[in-house]
């Protein structure tokens, strides 16, 4: 199961991080726009929000194994239909659909955990899913060009295919397990449940961990072309994204001390913060090992969180809970980046985007403070 568990989580960011690799070939084939081109990447992060709701409605209906399965299923024939496409349209929409596959497995593996897992094994599950997810992030972007892609004969075309389709496979052996520790005794709910004062708080935390990372991977180049170190620019994204496996190795050991505890989350918070303003402030390399000590504390901060709603309530409210934090949480991922460029763009000048990202984070970090980490009462049934 921890093998299934952590391959799932690699399918929930190779196909959207395979697309930066890739993007100047299939712009050059497909003849796209500059912002078609950005869209490869934003356009599925943009449907993680979006999808989250049909997720949940589809574990209420479904259960949480046959939506993982659905899910993969969807995301493999976008993935694999991009490959094919022969024009932009094709491929935005391919795009939108691999998104909404994935959007819809984020909220299906928390919604699986009670279902396979002891509730003392919970917090190290999302770890092992969260371990593969990160990888995939690295993986994607990382060997997609040096290796996998000459294998492929330097088709673009070929090397998406061979990313996708052996999700094919995962899909299927999902339901090799015969686990069931936790269904349900009553029909799950899929709406957010907004009066959960968590759907709120673990959301807009997300959306501080995803502003974070996706926003400085987006302004990198742009910040080191200010200070005069573009040059530089390879490396910092290497160590920058290296930085999440280290977070994600560091929380398959430490997930079952930290996960439900304010301290840890606190923390992990703090440091964010504190490195993206030495990612302003300093120059270099010293900018450069800021951003990478950020990187790593927003990739642990998002493990803790992601590992919470199996934790603070029922099986049967895990989706809906988790659903609601990625709408919140991808929304605000989304969009404060991408307000915080519109203001670069007007004043000319990088920093104005970080300084907008940080200045959300500061207000969003009180939140560490104030969240409610008790497991809610399960309401009984009626007499």
């Amino acid at each position: 199961m921890a093998v299934l568990l952590w391959l799932a989580g690699v399918y929930l960011r190779i196909p959207i991080l395979v697309a930066p690799p890739l993007a100047p070939f299939i712009s050059d084939d497909l003849g796209l726009s500059q912002a078609l081109t950005g869209a490869l990447t934003t356009l599925p992060i943009l449907m993680l929000a979006v999808g989250s709701m049909p997720g949940s409605l589809a574990i209420s209906r479904l259960g949480p194994r046959n939506t993982l399965a659905l899910a993969m299923v969807i995301m493999v024939i976008g993935s694999a239909g991009r490959g094919v496409s022969p024009d932009a349209l094709t491929l935005m929409l391919a795009s939108a659909i691999m998104g909404l596959g994935i959007s819809m497995m984020q909220p299906s593996l928390p919604a699986l955990l009670p279902r396979w897992l002891e509730p003392k094994h919970l917090a190290l599950g999302t770890a092992i899913y969260m371990n593969g997810m990160l990888i995939g992030e690295f993986i994607g972007g990382g060997i997609t060009l040096p290796v996998l892609m000459p294998l492929m004969g330097n088709s673009w075309q070929a090397t998406l295919l061979a990313w996708s389709l052996p999700g094919l496979l995962v899909a299927a052996a999902l339901y090799l397990p015969k686990r069931d520790l936790g269904r349900p005794t009553k029909k799950p709910e899929w709406l957010p449940d907004w009066k959960n004062p968590n759907t709120l708080r673990i959301g807009v935390l997300l959306g501080l961990s995803g502003s974070l990372f996706f926003g400085f991977n987006a302004y990198m180049g742009s910040l080191l072309e200010q200070q005069g170190h573009f040059d530089l620019l390879a490396d910092a994204l290497f160590w920058f994204n290296f930085a999440q496996l280290v977070a994600s190795t560091v929380m398959l050991k430490m997930a079952k001390y930290w996960v439900g505890r304010k301290l840890p989350l606190i923390c992990v918070a703090s440091c964010s913060l504190v490195g993206a303003i030495g990612t302003v402030l300093l120059t270099g390399w010293w900018s450069i090992a800021s951003a990478t000590f950020m990187s790593m504390a927003a990739g642990i901060m998002l493990i803790l969180l992601v590992a919470l709603p199996p934790v603070l309530v029922d099986s049967a409210e895990t989706g809906r809970l988790s659903a609601g934090n990625f709408l919140v949480g991808y929304t605000l991922a989304f969009s404060v980046p991408m307000l915080g460029g519109l203001l670069a763009d007007w004043g000319n000048d990088a920093r104005y985007a970080v300084a907008f990202i940080i200045a959300y984070c500061a207000l969003a970090y009180p939140l560490t403070f104030t969240i409610n980490l008790n497991r809610k009462k399960e309401t009984p049934p009626p007499a």
